[in-house]
């Protein structure tokens, strides 16, 4: 892991320090950022290899931090753990299990062993993001496009048999009215 950045992104210096402290020394370069402001313009400037986000933050809030990130195809792909004193606060925007959303969660206060696990965590969650879905506009495997024209096809189907009995009621109640 030597020459990996990890981008801290929380309001209290407490925590910024106590996570440099616990990561094994001459590893990690730890860049930190005092709120989501300033994470934001980090994560694109410096581009981490991992990202740890408070969900409690000044400016832009932990939860806005985490939308943008998962917005962008290319910063999803980074592994990240949440932190939070309140687990509450975070079940309250994202439901549990927290690992189908791919990210470690990490409550605080924490100890060095936890910090590493869920560190661990975040980059296993991160390999095992599934790829991208296409886009309708850009392509596809020639399987895609074959499944989905096999559904169109079939859609077809159940259209022309729904106007077969539309037909037949619209004659029905023609011919009960007269």
């Amino acid at each position: 892991m030597a020459g990996h950045k990890i981008l801290v992104i929380d309001d209290s210096k407490v925590i910024r320090v106590r996570v440099q402290e616990m990561l094994p020394q001459g590893n990690f370069t730890v860049i930190e950022a005092k709120d989501g402001q300033e994470g934001l313009k980090f994560i694109v400037k410096e581009r981490p290899n991992l990202i740890m986000l408070d969900f409690l933050l000044p400016k832009v809030t932990g939860w806005e931090v985490f939308q943008k990130i998962q917005s962008d195809s290319k910063l999803k792909k980074i592994p990240l753990v949440l932190m939070s004193g309140r687990k509450e606060e975070v079940t309250d925007k994202i439901p549990e299990p927290f690992n189908k959303h791919y990210f470690a969660f990490l409550e605080k206060p924490f100890e060095k062993k936890e910090l590493t696990a869920a560190i661990k965590s975040a980059f296993d969650l991160a390999k095992r993001r599934p790829p991208e879905q296409v886009d309708a506009g850009s392509g596809g495997s020639s399987e895609d496009i074959q499944a989905l024209q096999a559904q169109v096809k079939k859609m077809q189907a159940e259209i022309v048999a729904l106007k077969k009995q539309m037909t037949q009621l619209v004659t029905i109640v023609k011919q009960k009215l007269k």
